[in-house]
């Protein structure tokens, strides 16, 4: 395989309300959540609820499940908390996950997709803030697509990545490890603070690296794993492992999501063929995901478990020289486009990172954020404590199409941007036409009224002429697909005729 497999994004937004410092998190972020439900919603239809039927979020891929006594409340999300929670067209799932409006982009098979559907969650929630803002006794709720409130709290930008389950998860450990520390040279978002409540006021890579506590867990709040061993695939069991990765930051940049889900996706692969061959474990990987992340200079040379040690950029460019002899070796010069570019992209990038990290400022969020930080405190001649900074800091991340930095940088032409307008406002009303997402999405277009409910592997329909619940199985990612069942969609002129011909066929 190359970089084509499932996979996905899930993204928690940062909230606020002008004014109201003290206003209550969930509630808002449920104003958030409804307020586009109603938007979208079609006259006279109810509104499906997530179901939590076959969820396992306490099962480890270490080969055992924690107790729900011993869980932290945090870990219980197939516990249904009457939050907000909406399934939409595009066959995404935006709710309230905890204190934040949570986006999770459908399943797609690629990570330009992985892009184009996650531009689209912050298109979302847009439309569900100013749709919030409108609404009766509404008011302006503000989001950003950032990861810390930099006062000692962190949320994340979760990847998912569908892969054998017969891969040992030891395998998954020793070389992802190394990979995620190392891979916030390109990755990171950019962070002015230092510790997790980011008192320190001196610029770091990556927002989410000192949140990390230890190495291996099942754990995504509390003691934040670098390896999360959530074993909940969504999917069979006996066939996939769902890789739940917590450690990426909600990049701002087309082009970092980009090289964050290709690189990983291809990293996968080889561990999936026992591909890779080298070892390049850090000996304090907790204490080196902190370090990379603190040294601008890219100069921190990671001592590894034999002795010798590596840069993040020199680490990087062994996982891609091995990346390059791997796809060779199986496909010649005919493997596809995309995995090219996102193996001619990663090499760039990582050139320009140990030459000019100018070069790349138009691409990596840190890079851009930090020439933007640095032209203020050279203009006005700034303290790096100074709470101008910090503003601008947060501004960047502001998702408003007036008022966010990165947003501004777009519509210079100073930050790529791989997707027009029209292009992501499709992807909010559609989903992916080659997963399982098809079928979830148009169903919930062409047949609201009949979904009871829904969740990443089953539709479940209410129907007029049955007694009971029917629920449609969605096991396998890559079926469902509009050339699987699309035809069966359109001539089905109810819900009832869709399940008649899912029946027969």
């Amino acid at each position: 395989m190359s970089v084509h497999r499932i996979m996905g994004l899930e993204t928690e937004y940062g909230i606020s309300v002008p004014g109201h410092p003290t206003m209550n998190a969930m509630v808002t972020s449920s104003q958030i959540v409804n307020a586009y439900a109603y938007a979208i919603a079609a006259p006279g239809t109810g509104k499906p609820r997530w179901d939590y039927d076959e969820e396992s979020p306490l099962r480890d891929a270490r080969g055992f499940d924690m107790s729900r006594a011993e869980a932290d409340p945090s870990q219980l999300t197939d516990e249904d908390l009457g939050l907000a929670n909406v399934i939409l067209p595009n066959g995404a799932r935006l709710y309230v996950d905890h204190a934040h409006p949570e986006y999770s982009t459908p399943e797609v098979t690629n990570p330009r997709d992985a892009v184009l559907w996650d531009r689209a969650g912050v298109e979302v929630m847009n439309v569900a803030a100013r749709a919030a803002a409108s609404a009766p006794a509404g008011q302006q709720i503000l989001l950003y697509k950032n990861n810390t409130d930099n006062k000692g709290a962190s949320y994340g930008c979760h990847e998912n990545y569908l892969m054998r389950r017969s891969t040992p998860f030891s395998d998954v450990v020793r070389h992802l490890t190394p990979f995620f520390i190392s891979r916030q040279v390109f990755t990171g978002a950019g962070r002015l603070g230092i510790g997790q409540d980011g008192r320190t006021s001196r610029y770091q890579l990556s927002q989410r690296a000192d949140f990390f506590e230890v190495e291996v867990g099942l754990e995504t709040t509390l003691k934040r794993p670098i390896i999360n061993t959530r074993d909940e695939p969504h999917a069979d069991p006996e066939k996939y492992r769902r890789l739940h990765v917590i450690v990426g930051d909600a990049n701002l940049s087309d082009t970092a999501t980009y090289l964050k889900m290709g690189t990983t996706a291809i990293v996968l692969s080889m561990i999936e063929d026992g591909a890779l061959g080298f070892d390049a474990m850090p000996l304090e990987p907790v204490a080196e995901m902190h370090r990379v992340s603190h040294d601008l200079d890219l100069q921190h040379g990671i001592t590894l478990t034999g002795g010798r040690t590596w840069t993040a950029v020199a680490m990087q460019k062994a996982f891609l020289e091995r990346a390059w002899d791997y796809c060779d070796s199986r496909w010649g010069s005919q493997y596809d486009e995309q995995t090219k570019d996102v193996l001619t992209k990663w090499g760039a990038h990582l050139d320009a990172l140990e030459t000019d990290r100018s070069l790349v400022a138009d691409t990596v969020d840190w890079v851009a954020k930090l020439a933007l930080l640095d032209g203020y405190v050279h203009r006005d001649k700034l303290e790096w404590d100074d709470a101008r900074l910090a503003l601008v800091d947060l501004q960047y991340s502001d998702i408003r199409p007036d008022r966010g930095l990165a947003v501004r940088l777009e519509q210079r032409g100073r930050l790529v941007r791989m997707f027009d307008d029209e292009t992501v406002r499709r992807a909010c009303e559609n989903a992916p036409t080659d997963t399982r997402a098809y079928f979830r999405g148009e169903c919930m277009r062409r047949f609201p009224e009949s979904v009871a409910a829904a969740s990443w592997d089953s539709v479940v329909f209410d129907l007029p002429d049955r007694e009971t619940l029917l629920r449609v199985p969605t096991l396998e990612p890559t079926r469902g697909t509009r050339d699987h069942v699309g035809h069966l969609l359109d001539q089905a002129q109810d819900a009832s005729a869709l399940i008649d011909a899912l029946t027969e066929s």
